[in-house]
């Protein structure tokens, strides 16, 4: 009866070893989930930032084909914003480096800059580089004959 007893006890606990165990697992995952999380939400941020430029520069060329004026996105590098002239601006995080490459006439003496569609469908044309911490980035190419855009891998 005794050795039945025995079984039936140790049965409903945990012993030391695995309650150390359990504690060691679970301090590692917490120790390694901020890291995790922080990188999880710079690659968020990252293609959030990609899309909305897409979908801005977009944006401005259906405008001015839409309206029969020119359209104009801007690039304000000191606030880190972008957007439709006169519409709603978006900002881009700090991990994130921005550079272009535009029209001498779209750039503006606060050293903001743009590109400008006409509403013919082309454009002054450029090229908007963004680039992660770790050195990955993509290419947005405004074609200055058709205004149309698009998105690359940088090959750095």
């Amino acid at each position: 009866m005794r050795a039945v007893d025995r079984t039936v006890l140790r049965r409903g606990g945990f012993t030391l070893v695995e309650l150390v165990v359990a504690l060691t697992v679970a301090g590692l995952l917490l120790a390694v989930a901020p890291v995790a999380l922080h990188k999880l939400w710079q690659s968020m941020s990252y293609q959030s930032t990609v899309r909305e430029m897409m979908a801005s520069l977009r944006q401005a060329r259906i405008e001015a084909m839409r309206s029969g004026r020119p359209a104009v996105f801007l690039l304000d590098f000191e606030q880190r914003r972008f957007g439709v002239e006169g519409g709603r601006a978006h900002e881009w995080s700090s991990d994130i480096e921005v550079s272009a490459t535009l029209a001498e006439m779209e750039r503006r003496p606060d050293g903001s800059g743009g590109i400008r569609f006409y509403a013919d469908g082309g454009s002054t044309g450029g090229l908007i580089e963004l680039r992660r911490p770790n050195g990955q980035g993509t290419r947005l190419r405004v074609e200055w004959l058709l205004g149309r855009v698009e998105s690359g891998v940088l090959d750095d």
